[in-house]
């Protein structure tokens, strides 16, 4: 059940019997339905949330009503309100599954402890957290260089698999625009 957690991690660091026995043992297997919350805002994010099948979204809701995406997750890959979650303060993110999902669960009272017993962990989640946010800067330099329609296209380039799972206003929240643009930018693309 975890191998897919441990080969994402042994991708970046060295993964011993030990750290894979204790990293096991500090896991919570969590199944959720289509549109049920992982998290909603007011609550201390308690974990990170590895994606091991499925299809989940974060978001919040501005002051008028409107939702915006702020990560789109499928399998093998983290989400959680991260700023909750290291802050330990109350957050500010709905996660919600799109897709039947299944999520192994590292707690952060379980985490830290064991980040301090085995460093190549510590570095895992360093190495992650420092491409995490390299990304989220390309992320904001193509919302404010780049037009509506190159950035549906660069992401779609890169994650055609999330287009595709993910619903339409999931990923028109997430480039910043309406589900009715990112229609239109569909079908002319799909005209041209």
């Amino acid at each position: 059940m975890y191998e897919n957690l441990f080969t994402n991690i042994s991708r970046h660091v060295t993964v011993t019997e030990e750290l894979r026995r204790d990293l096991a043992a500090i896991v919570r297997v969590k199944r959720v339905k289509r549109r049920e919350f992982v998290s909603q805002p007011g609550s201390v994010a308690d974990c990170r949330n590895y994606v091991n099948a499925g299809a989940l979204r974060s978001y919040f809701i501005d002051e008028t009503g409107k939702e915006h995406t702020v990560q789109l997750s499928i399998e093998d890959w983290f989400i959680s309100d991260f700023y909750s979650y290291i802050t330990r303060t109350p957050g500010t993110l709905f996660i919600e599954a799109v897709e039947r999902s299944e999520l192994l669960q590292l707690p952060y009272d379980a985490v830290e402890p064991l980040c301090a017993k085995h460093l190549p962990l510590s570095e895992y989640f360093r190495k992650t957290t420092e491409r995490a946010f390299a990304f989220s800067r390309i992320r904001v330099q193509a919302d404010i260089s780049k037009t509506a329609e190159e950035r549906y296209l660069a992401f779609y380039e890169r994650y055609p698999d999330i287009v595709h799972r993910m619903p339409q206003y999931a990923v028109a929240g997430y480039l910043g625009m309406s589900p009715e643009f990112l229609s239109k930018i569909r079908a002319k693309l799909a005209g041209a």
